[in-house]
């Protein structure tokens, strides 16, 4: 092991440090990599973005990945060994980032991985006595570290949930220092896998933000395509297109008690994945709906659900932002304009290309836990206290 330490003191005392973000969704699309760099800390914190890619998984390794996401599929040893493999991927794409851009290892201060979530509980559960939330991220940081020669920050979920916290979402953070705004009262919406906003109103202070998971964004959408057409998604929502929502279906969906839960809240795969896309299929049929009809009812539910949650917030808002792979959906774009009485913006008129968004965070992440910084925000997930997220290490 090499002196972490003295490495780690290094890099805070300098002014600017160059890191490397690394992401992997709930969609599991690719793995995402920005390199930037970052000065100061908290709230002073100042980004400078110098290029991203997005390098697609291994088919066999994401469907690997896949099968870790139903429990009765994914054995212990599978979990066990694709922690090691995404490792290897993620490594593999930092390095790619390096090359591609022609950014030598000894430019790079540190990386931060999020990993491949797998499985996220955020409700305890009674274990002998203990109230056990839990999550888990797989992609090793050790091999990344081997692989690159870096110190590698991982697992930022964990700190939180230690102190009653959700473990998520993690990306108000980045939307708190960055995008806060002094008149403007603004939504940050995602739409990946699981859809997510952040509430920031004007004026906003760090007790203050309001962010959850709003419920489904492009995961049933995904499921249902991939179901009925063999594709991984839908290009430009073209088959949602093509269909009408069923009320009927769709009244159904909405009614699932996630949406009447007050925040804080969060959400994935474990309650609206693979098996939860099944069980609409099945209803669809006994509808006698064809695909495009159930795409477009899906796609609708993402749309309605969102519009639904911001009738949970305390104030009017004044403009929306959006980002992930739901902003590059049109059908979702423009239900949400026509359904929302403020403009609707892709988030990249920010200054920042919404593709590389969490891979920012990331290394932001990454950037505070050097720096000691705390980066959970305890109005979001519910926390005791605020902590410094994630741990470092360096093969």
């Amino acid at each position: 092991m090499r002196d972490l330490h003295s490495r780690l003191s290094e890099i805070r005392e300098k002014e600017t440090r160059t890191i490397i973000g690394l992401m992997s969704g709930t969609s599991v699309d690719g793995i995402t990599v920005a390199l930037m760099e970052i000065t100061g800390t908290g709230e002073g914190v100042q980004i400078d973005l110098l290029g991203y890619r997005t390098y697609v998984y291994d088919v066999e390794v994401r469907k690997r990945v896949f099968n870790l996401f139903n429990p009765s599929a994914g054995t212990v040893q599978d979990v066990c060994e694709m922690n090691y493999v995404v490792g290897e991927a993620f490594g593999e794409a930092a390095n790619h980032l390096m090359d591609d851009l022609g950014v030598s290892r000894d430019k790079v201060d540190i990386i931060g991985s999020h990993g491949q979530t797998i499985w996220h509980q955020p409700d305890a559960v009674a274990v002998s006595g203990y109230g056990a939330k839990s999550t888990l991220q797989i992609g090793e940081p050790a091999v990344i570290s081997e692989k690159t020669g870096l110190p590698v920050v991982s697992d930022f979920r964990k700190a939180d949930m230690a102190v009653g916290g959700e473990g998520a979402p993690l990306i108000p953070y980045l939307d708190y220092v960055m995008h806060r705004d002094p008149v403007e009262n603004r939504v940050l919406q995602n739409i990946g896998g699981i859809s997510n906003l952040t509430y920031l109103r004007a004026g906003v202070s760090h007790r203050d933000v309001i962010a959850f998971d709003t419920g489904p964004g492009n995961m049933i959408i995904d499921a249902l395509v991939e179901r009925y057409t063999g594709a991984s998604y839908d290009a430009d929502g073209v088959f949602a297109s093509r269909g009408v929502a069923d009320k009927r279906l769709l009244e159904e969906l909405l009614s699932h008690q996630y949406y009447t839960q007050r925040p804080p809240k969060t959400t994935g795969r474990e309650v609206f994945g693979d098996v939860y896309s099944e069980k609409v299929a099945a209803k669809a049929d006994e509808l006698n709906l064809c695909p495009e009809d159930v795409v477009a009812t899906v796609t609708k539910l993402t749309v309605e659900t969102i519009i639904n949650a911001y009738k949970q917030l305390p104030e009017e808002i004044d403009a929306v932002y959006v980002s992930g792979g739901g902003a590059k959906n049109p059908v979702i774009v423009e239900g949400l304009r026509n359904g929302l009485n403020v403009p609707v913006y892709d988030y990249s008129v920010l200054g920042i290309p919404g593709e590389a968004k969490e891979a920012l965070l990331v290394a932001l992440l990454a950037n505070e836990n050097v720096m000691g910084t705390p980066s959970n925000m305890i109005s979001v997930t519910g926390a005791r206290r605020c902590v410094v997220l994630g741990y470092c290490m360096w093969t």
